[in-house]
């Protein structure tokens, strides 16, 4: 039984594909790699890989490309092609940068937590006002990366708050597994999985006019286990 929280202390966001719209450059990326070895990149293939971590990606393209390289070439040459991408430039996910900014603006504590590798992350980071995520957690940063609730664990330690007091916003099947596993409540934003109703899970389409009230709300609703609060 997951212990039950009045009041939601600090909320924990997903990068890729809840905060910042990175998935096409994985998808192009992706796509440009498997080419060399032969291999069209499917639907299938990418709603495999979506959420990472890198090395089940890594693993899954050697497997692909009958081994030929290595899955560490293979997540060392995809994370190289996607940085070469944030370089240019990096869209927020619909809704995501103004809840950002209202949640700094309620004085709600953030933690950017990502199974992406740290440079990564501090390229996003760096796209918003300076101490807008108190902190971040990188795939780097831990040893088992999602769908393990790790990233989490460390992230709500990290902030000096209870994981059962966050809430943890996610958009792939590998990131709410997580967000679950941790303990915490989570806001499911899915774009090409689908998610059954799930206890301490809210289902929404996105982020657009999501307020730091509304998420208050939410966790209140959720954290009392109800199975039946989960929505789209």
């Amino acid at each position: 039984m997951i212990a039950q929280q009045d009041q939601m202390q600090a909320v924990l966001f997903d990068m890729d594909g809840t905060l910042i719209n990175s998935e096409p450059y994985w998808l192009i990326a992706e796509t440009a790699l498997m080419s060399r070895f032969g291999h069209q990149w499917t639907d299938e293939d990418q709603a495999h890989c979506i959420g990472g971590p890198l090395p089940k990606v890594g693993a899954y393209m050697s497997s692909l490309a009958d081994g030929a390289e290595s899955a560490e070439y293979f997540e060392i040459e995809l994370v190289r092609m996607v940085a070469e991408q944030f370089a240019t430039g990096l869209e927020f996910m619909p809704g995501a940068r103004e809840l950002v900014e209202e949640l700094t603006n309620s004085g709600t504590p953030m933690a950017l937590v990502s199974a992406s590798p740290r440079l990564l992350v501090d390229s996003a980071i760096d796209l918003l006002p300076a101490g807008t995520f108190v902190t971040s957690v990188s795939s780097q940063d831990v040893k088992i990366s999602k769908p393990d609730p790790e990233s989490y664990l460390l992230a709500a330690a990290r902030l000096n708050v209870e994981i059962e007091s966050c809430i943890v916003i996610e958009d792939s099947k590998t990131g709410i597994d997580s967000g679950l596993a941790s303990g915490a409540v989570v806001i499911g934003i899915p774009h090409i999985i689908t998610y059954p109703p799930t206890p301490r899970l809210h289902l929404r389409r996105d982020l657009i006019g999501l307020t730091a009230a509304d998420i208050q709300k939410i966790f209140h609703t959720e954290s009392q286990e109800d199975p039946n609060a989960a929505r789209i």
